[in-house]
C-alpha cells in the first residue's frame, strides 16, 4: 500500500471528501501526522471510526525500518534505514548550540560517482518516494537523542536534483505550515551541478538554500574527482550558478572539499579566487574524509588555514566546515556500504 506521506494536503483534501467525509477531516490527518507523531491511524481519535478503518486499508504510516544506529562522542547520531524492497539509505542528525540540523537522502545510492563519496561506489538503486524523503526527516525530529529539527540538509545518498519531483514535492510538505512547518531558508539542497535541476530551481520561487559541489577550480582537476564536470564543465555550470543567484536573488555556496595532492595547494585556492571574484557566493572549505580505498586524504591542518586565508584575503566569503561525527564515519554513504553488499548476496 502507499504511504499516506506521499499526498499533500490538497491531494489527501479530493482522497477523503471521495469517501463522502468532510473536507477538514485531512486537516486532522495531517495534524497527527507531522505535529502529533501518529504511527497508527487508531491513534487519531478525532476522526471518525470509519475514516480510521477506510485509511488503514488504503494506506500506511511508515515506509523505513531501523537497521541500526550509531552515536558520536560529538552527540551527532547517524541512522542506518531499510527499505520495503530491502536497499538501504542513511539520515544523519547533528546538533549544534542553538540548531538540530537533520542530513537526509533522496536516492538509494548515486549513479554520479565522485570519487571521494563512498554512496556512488554501488551505483543507483532508485529514487525515493516523497513519503520515504519525509519519513528521514520525521524520525530524526522524534527519535534522535536531539528530539528537536530545525534545519533539513539534502546532503545524504543520492544527488537530489536527479530526483527532482519527489525532493520537491518533499520540501514543500517539510516546509508548509500544516506539514513539519521548516522555514525555506532552513533548508538546504546540495547538487553535483546538475545543470537542467539548478535552471528548473530558479522558476521554483522557494527561498531554499542551493549548495552546489565544486572541489576544483579546473577542468582538469574537476574531470577526475566529479565526472559529471564532463558533462557540464566548471564553464556552463558558473554561468548557470550566476544566472540563478539573478532570478533567486539568493546566495549560492560553493561546496570545496580539500583532497590532499589534489586539489588544496596555494595554486589552486589562487585560481579558485579569481574563478569566483564578483559572485555573490560563499565557499564552504570541507577537508576530506579519509578514504584510504578510494585515494582520498585530507591535506594537513596547515595547508588547510593556508588555503582559507588566501580566499578570503582574495575578498572570497570563506567557512571552514568543522568535523563531525568522525568516529562514527558519519560521512555519506559509509554505514550503508557495510551492509548493503551483504544484503544483496544473502
Amino acid at each position: 500500500m502507499a504511504d499516506i506521506k506521499n499526498l499533500n494536503l490538497k491531494e489527501l483534501e479530493t482522497v477523503i471528501t471521495s469517501w463522502g467525509f468532510p473536507r477538514f477531516c485531512a486537516g486532522q490527518v495531517f495534524d497527527w501526522v507531522y505535529k502529533k507523531s501518529a504511527v497508527d491511524f487508531s491513534q487519531m481519535s478525532n476522526l471518525p471510526l470509519d475514516l480510521r478503518k477506510r485509511l488503514a486499508e488504503n494506506y500506511v504510516l511508515s515506509c523505513l525500518e531501523l537497521v541500526k544506529k550509531q552515536q558520536s562522542k560529538d552527540k551527532t547520531e547517524k541512522f542506518l534505514f531499510e527499505l520495503a524492497d530491502k536497499n538501504f539509505i542513511e539520515a544523519v542528525s547533528i546538533p549544534a548550540k542553538d540548531r538540530v540540523t537533520g542530513c537526509i537522502s533522496s536516492q538509494a545510492g548515486c549513479k554520479f560517482a565522485c570519487r571521494f563519496c563512498a554512496s556512488g561506489q554501488l551505483g543507483l538503486r532508485r529514487n525515493l518516494e516523497v513519503a520515504e524523503i519525509i519519513e528521514q526527516a520525521l524520525y530524526l525530529k522524534n527519535y534522535s537523542a536531539a528530539k528537536k529539527l530545525t534545519h533539513i540538509v539534502f546532503m545524504g545518498t543520492g544527488e537530489p536534483l536527479d530526483n527532482y519531483d519527489n525532493v520537491l514535492a518533499a520540501i514543500r510538505l517539510i516546509n508548509a505550515k500544516d506539514g513539519m512547518g521548516i522555514g525555506a531558508r532552513r533548508i538546504t539542497i546540495s547538487t553535483c551541478g546538475i545543470i537542467p535541476g539548478i535552471e528548473k530551481l530558479a522558476q521554483e520561487k522557494l527561498q531554499i538554500e542551493l549548495s552546489v559541489s565544486l572541489h576544483a577550480a579546473d577542468n582538469a582537476t574537476r574531470d577526475k574527482l566529479m565526472p559529471v564536470n564532463k558533462k557540464y564543465p566548471l564553464e556552463q555550470l558558473l554561468r548557470c550558478c550566476r544566472d540563478y543567484v539573478k532570478k533567486t536573488n539568493r546566495q549560492v555556496t560553493f561546496e570545496y572539499i580539500l583532497v590532499k595532492d589534489i586539489n588544496s595547494g596555494l595554486p589552486d585556492a589562487r585560481r579558485l579566487a579569481i574563478m569566483l571574484a564578483g559572485f555573490d557566493c560563499k565557499v564552504n572549505l570541507i577537508p576530506a574524509n579519509p578514504a584510504r580505498n578510494l585515494g582520498i586524504l585530507a591535506p594537513p591542518a596547515g595547508a588547510v588555514k593556508v588555503f582559507q586565508n588566501a580566499l578570503s584575503q582574495s575578498g572570497v566569503k570563506v567557512t571552514l566546515r568543522q568535523a563531525r561525527g568522525e568516529d562514527i564515519d558519519a560521512a555519506c554513504g559509509q554505514l550503508r556500504l557495510k551492509y548493503e553488499p551483504r544484503c544483496k548476496s544473502e
